[in-house]
């Protein structure tokens, strides 16, 4: 299901909609029920903690803002929270805890995604070593910290034109570097 339609569905079931809650729940349940069980362990819990998870996407679909994001995110997002709300109400153990953090949360590299992140982020120093340290630090300040060329002019009391001069020959050093 789009999420367009899924969208138009929220605000009709904000409006109280039975009829677009009933549908909402046929399209979105699979997915909502799978992050659940993925967080909790237990279907039979996964399956009670939905229906609570449907009790407050009715409570709260007037809260939804269409341009905020993505619904099918505020979704998930209600599903996560409550099923990590259910964990904590358990009292367990730190562990147990950072456990279903970690298991709810998607967005941690795989260790193979990890692996390739560190591999590439030490080839990037390398190449950063090649290049004259000034020129280094100006790349640094520049695009990890988000100075302006004006800033770093002042800084490095050097002309702008020259700053410019710098970051675009240590790009192309950069690239051709991490090219090898």
């Amino acid at each position: 299901m789009a999420n367009s339609d899924i969208a138009g569905l929220i605000n009709r079931v904000a409006m109280g909609d039975r009829g677009a809650f009933a549908i909402l729940y046929r399209d979105t349940s699979a997915k909502l029920f799978s992050i659940c069980l993925r967080i909790l362990k237990d279907k039979a819990e996964a399956e009670e903690v939905l229906q609570e998870v449907y009790i407050k996407i009715w409570q709260r679909s007037k809260t939804f803002a269409v341009g905020a994001g993505q619904p099918s995110t505020w979704l998930a997002a209600i599903a996560r929270n409550h099923a990590i709300d259910t964990i904590r109400a358990r009292k367990p153990g730190a562990e147990a805890m950072d456990e279903a953090y970690d298991i709810a949360d998607e967005t941690i590299p795989d260790p193979e995604r990890q692996a390739a992140i560190t591999d590439e982020r030490r080839r990037i120093e390398n190449c950063m070593r090649e290049l004259d340290q000034v020129h280094a630090h100006a790349v640094r300040r520049a695009y990890l910290e988000g100075l302006s060329y004006l800033e770093l002019s002042d800084e490095l009391r050097v002309p702008l034109n020259t700053v410019r001069t710098w970051l675009r020959r240590s790009l192309l050093k950069l690239r051709e570097c991490m090219q090898r």
